[in-house]
């Protein structure tokens, strides 16, 4: 299934510095930044600087390095906002989103990291 990823979406106008955005932590292949509209007292967005649409599409097509620098970049986001918790944190909530049924917005994969308060369930459980 080819990925059609269009370079006017929000991150990647993001990204192109078009938009301003707070940023937490910048590295090579990632950028993370505070959600603007956020749902929780920890709410960062993770995303790759390359043009991935979902998680498959840039865990099957990300070179090796883009794959380790994000998910490194995501240890680093826990770490800097203090919800990991091996660390003394009261831990988090990992979320990306991909397509129509995942309820996917932006079509430039992300994750979003969660924290700060109990997040209760993640589903309501299927009747």
């Amino acid at each position: 299934m080819p990925y059609a990823y269009d370079p006017q979406n929000i991150f990647a106008r993001i990204l192109r510095g078009e938009i301003p955005n707070k940023t937490l932590l910048e590295t090579e292949h990632t950028l993370a930044f505070h959600d603007i509209a956020p749902q929780a007292p920890v709410h960062v967005l993770v995303i790759p600087k390359g043009a991935y649409v979902t998680y498959d599409h840039f865990a099957r097509d990300a070179s090796d390095a883009e794959i380790a620098d994000f998910h490194r970049a995501v240890a680093k986001v826990c770490e800097l906002t203090g919800v990991q918790p091996g660390e003394g944190g009261e831990g988090f909530r990992a979320i990306t989103n991909a397509g129509d049924h995942g309820a996917q917005e932006v079509p430039h994969f992300h994750l979003h990291i969660l924290g700060g308060r109990p997040l209760g369930r993640m589903l309501a459980r299927a009747e």
